[in-house]
């Protein structure tokens, strides 16, 4: 999703729209590689208005994401959405300084543009980024899957002693501490 900057006046700018996932590289290589599967396109509105000597850009994102539980590995479908600011401003060309600089709050929620076009595209990619869980359930009380058999615990239990001592610490089972 692109905007001419001459497009951009002192009233508010608002783009609403359905973006495919194949258009955010990003998002299509996690697809692509396995990691997820977007079940519907990203749903994007952006509202954007010129202020003093940056724009801001005040957006949502929303779409539908297929992956599997962490826990039983049965397919899930979790719905993504992130609201966001950004402010953008020219890009002075100036070289920045290598040394460490803490950064505010305004810095992090800040970018800058070339030329007479801003693409939204990298953080409209990253905001549905970060809002995919990184560990999904396809419920809370997921029980996951025998560590002995491998039968999923969600459906039926499986009869495995699950109970037993870990190898690791057989040492220690007929440890006594004295008082």
């Amino acid at each position: 999703m692109k905007i001419r900057v001459h497009d951009i006046k002192d009233k508010e700018l608002v783009l609403v729209g359905e973006e495919q996932v194949v258009d955010y590289p990003t998002l299509h290589a996690m697809e692509t590689a396995g990691e997820c599967r977007f079940v519907k396109p990203l749903s994007v509105s952006l509202t954007i208005i010129r202020e003093y000597d940056h724009i801001r850009v005040h957006g949502s994102v929303a779409t539908s994401v297929g992956m599997g539980c962490s826990r039983c590995l049965g397919e899930t479908v979790h719905d993504v959405a992130s609201a966001f600011t950004i402010f953008y401003s020219k890009d002075t060309g100036l070289p920045q300084d290598e040394e460490e600089v803490e950064l505010a709050e305004e810095d992090l929620i800040s970018a800058t543009y070339e030329g007479e076009e801003i693409d939204f595209s990298a953080e409209i990619a990253e905001q549905v980024l970060l809002a995919i869980p990184f560990k999904p359930l396809c419920r809370e009380d997921c029980r996951g899957l025998c560590g002995n058999c491998g039968a999923d615990l969600n459906v039926a239990e499986c009869g495995c002693d699950r109970q037993g001592i870990n190898p690791k610490f057989s040492a220690l089972k007929n440890f006594k501490a004295e008082k």
